[in-house]
């Protein structure tokens, strides 16, 4: 029984909240991150496996005093310290020119909005729709970069939707900006992933993601 009902539900919520189905460049760009860094820790995880089992074999014949030497200088500095260094190197070296890629930079088509959390709802307004103010539905439009500047009215939140960006906190008195985009319209799922309180499980909302029309009907004050 638990099988036949838990199954359609994860099934079913695959992609919805999944960083590894990305709907956007810098979800893409996460996702690709998270590959990365998972193929290098299993390669570490699998070669030091390998020189385990290979440390469990019979003891092969003595040998001279500098054979020996030879062989722990080859096993420990060169495959134990050697192997693992090199890889998470390029592992660090890698994640640093991707978080670069993340930051929101200057461009000429960026969008503004504003996200503020408390418990246990987010409200969101536009620089592009003075007085504009929407609940737990974030408005963008589709294929263009948008910058969400992230507060609280209260205590520490944080404001994620898995398929557009990572995650940012939202500090009171603080501003904290993050860059979305989504590569085609439709809705979006978003989550605090902050726990701050019995309530933060049914802290979410929505990004929904409009073409160049609905985009132009929202900010003219058409409905959402």
């Amino acid at each position: 029984m638990i099988a036949t009902t838990t199954l359609p539900v994860l099934a079913g919520c695959a992609e919805r909240l999944s960083a590894v189905h990305p709907a956007g460049p810098a979800a893409a760009t996460i996702a690709t991150l998270w590959w990365v860094m998972l193929i290098g820790a299993s390669a570490i995880f699998l070669f030091v496996m390998v020189l385990l089992v290979l440390a469990f074999r019979r003891a092969p014949a003595p040998q001279a005093p500098a054979a020996e030497q030879r062989q722990e200088r080859i096993w420990i500095a060169a495959l134990g310290l050697g192997f693992p260094l090199a890889v998470l190197s390029s592992l660090l070296a890698y994640g640093l020119v991707v978080g670069e890629r993340l930051l929101p930079r200057p461009a000429s088509d960026v969008v503004t909005v504003r996200a503020e959390g408390r418990q246990w709802a987010w409200s969101f307004s536009y620089a592009d729709a003075p007085g504009r103010i929407t609940g737990d539905v974030l408005h963008v439009p589709a294929g263009r970069p948008v910058d969400v500047q992230i507060t609280s009215a209260d205590v520490i939140h944080s404001f994620w939707v898995p398929r557009l960006a990572g995650k940012l906190d939202a500090i009171p008195g603080h501003v904290n900006v993050l860059r979305i985009e989504a590569w085609a319209p439709g809705d979006y799922a978003g989550v605090n992933a902050e726990y701050n309180g019995p309530g933060y499980r049914g802290h979410v909302f929505t990004v929904r993601a409009h073409d160049e029309a609905g985009w132009g009907r929202f900010l003219a004050g058409g409905a959402p």
